[in-house]
């Protein structure tokens, strides 16, 4: 049944998008805080198909620590999921993703007008640059921006080396920077095809004040982000599949590392309490 019900979700996500990105290549013409409007739509209707038909859907803890106007999100990456609940979550954010995506058909295509910022992993200081004028323009449009430090998806259970993007990013725009750790890759892994029914927990920790040393603010981000991972990864007591080898996370027994209220995602338009935009206004 669960692969079943992948099969049926990946034909929805994959036909959708196709019909979605055609009908709406107009949009690309208009202005970018309109297609960016039809970005979250389209993430809407494949967040919306997923709980539909596999039964997994999202909750968010410790949205109250998500600063108004602009502000550095540094994120665990561990699945689709992640890149397609911000736009729905934030309203109109500012991601850094790899220039790689840029050829993607119609993905590509949408995050370009819609304002996400590409980094050449291989592009040295000038391709640092790039990202930091970017991110410039974002904060005074008082957009939030979000980076994933470890600069691709990771297996739940390992992490990766922190990249120094982020903290090139903290030092230059002078904005607080909030940790935010994900447990969706025990959910929907990276290239798998199953997709497993059940919860996805975004937890977005207490924001770091601008202003804290290079070195100090990577050791901070990697304990803070990897430590509530581990914690979200035991909540959830699935079975970690990682280098032909099974396990078992211990289901924790003192509930969530975060101390906010949690809150259960609703993908329907305008039904997001306390997102951050909306359809109708999404650039500030």
């Amino acid at each position: 049944m669960t692969l079943l019900r992948a099969l049926l979700f990946n034909i929805a996500f994959f036909l959708g998008t196709v019909v979605i990105g055609i009908a709406g290549l107009t949009a690309l013409l208009m202005p970018r805080r309109i297609v960016m409007a039809f970005g979250r739509w389209w993430a809407r209707y494949v967040l919306a198909s997923l709980k539909l038909i596999v039964g997994l859907d999202g909750e968010i803890r410790g949205r109250d620590n998500i600063p108004p106007g602009a502000c550095l999100i540094a994120m665990k990456h561990q699945s689709a999921w992640d890149t397609l609940i911000l736009p729905v979550l934030l309203g109109d954010p500012a991601v850094v993703i790899k220039r790689e995506l840029l050829f993607v058909p119609f993905y590509g295509w949408y995050a370009a007008r819609a304002g996400s910022i590409f980094i050449d992993r291989k592009g040295g200081a000038p391709a640092l640059r790039r990202m930091l004028a970017a991110a410039r323009a974002a904060v005074a449009a008082e957009r939030p921006i979000v980076i994933f430090p470890e600069g691709t998806r990771t297996p739940p259970g390992t992490k990766l080396v922190y990249q120094p993007g982020v903290a090139a990013l903290y030092q230059a725009l002078d904005v607080p920077l909030v940790p935010a750790a994900v447990n969706s890759g025990l959910f929907w892994g990276r290239r798998s095809f199953a997709k497993r029914p059940g919860r996805i927990v975004l937890s977005f920790l207490p924001p770091i004040p601008p202003g804290r040393p290079r070195r100090e603010i990577m050791g901070l981000i990697e304990q803070r982000i990897e430590a509530e991972t581990a914690a979200l990864e035991r909540e959830a007591g699935l079975t970690i599949e990682r280098d032909g080898k099974i396990f078992r996370h211990p289901r924790a027994s003192g509930g969530p590392a975060a101390s906010d209220a949690a809150v259960a995602l609703d993908t329907s338009p305008g039904l997001i309490q306390g997102s951050r935009g909306n359809d109708d206004a999404t650039s500030r």
